[in-house]
């Protein structure tokens, strides 16, 4: 079987940010919404799709995070670790949307319970990667992520656009 006949286990989004913000809690007649929010660095969108197993992790986060798309002052190109930049994590089951007729339908994408442990696993990931390298910690990098199955707001300003679709 090539690399091109294996089945498809997870899409991720990355984009290039200067300051993201993302609502991981609505407002309640209680309280205010809650938002985490990124300076400059990455935006990460992930889906992962039935048959993605924990084994596909390490791979998913070694590229993103090593795959050099962040623009420096100088125009040189160069991981997010090496920037070094924040990541915002935001979990986005519709990049499993396949058009049919009219409507999208999601047929593809892993079921809810495992998508949730799945995530969890990427941000840990994500989180692990980023404070084992010194110039990440000496310089305060942020992981931020939303909230895995729920509706969430997005506020980004880019200096792109600079959008790349990566698959597993």
């Amino acid at each position: 079987m090539t690399e091109s006949d294996r089945a498809v286990v997870a899409r991720s989004l990355v984009q290039q940010c200067l300051y993201g913000r993302l609502q991981v809690k609505p407002p309640t007649q209680d309280s205010e919404a809650e938002w985490v929010e990124i300076q400059r660095g990455m935006v990460i969108y992930i889906c992962f799709f039935k048959g993605a197993t924990e084994e596909i992790i390490p791979k998913i986060v070694s590229t993103l995070l090593n795959v050099k798309l962040c623009e420096t002052e100088t125009g040189r190109y160069v991981s997010v670790l090496d920037l070094p930049g924040n990541v915002l994590i935001v979990p986005q089951a519709t990049l499993g949307g396949k058009a049919k007729g009219k409507s999208m339908q999601y047929h593809a994408n892993i079921g809810k319970e495992e998508g949730m442990q799945l995530y969890a696993s990427f941000v840990a990931q994500c989180e692990k990667e980023l404070s084992s390298s010194s110039k990440c910690t000496e310089s305060g990098v942020l992981v931020k992520h939303g909230t895995y199955g729920n509706r969430q707001v997005l506020k980004l300003d880019t200096n792109g656009p600079y959008t790349h679709l990566i698959e597993f």
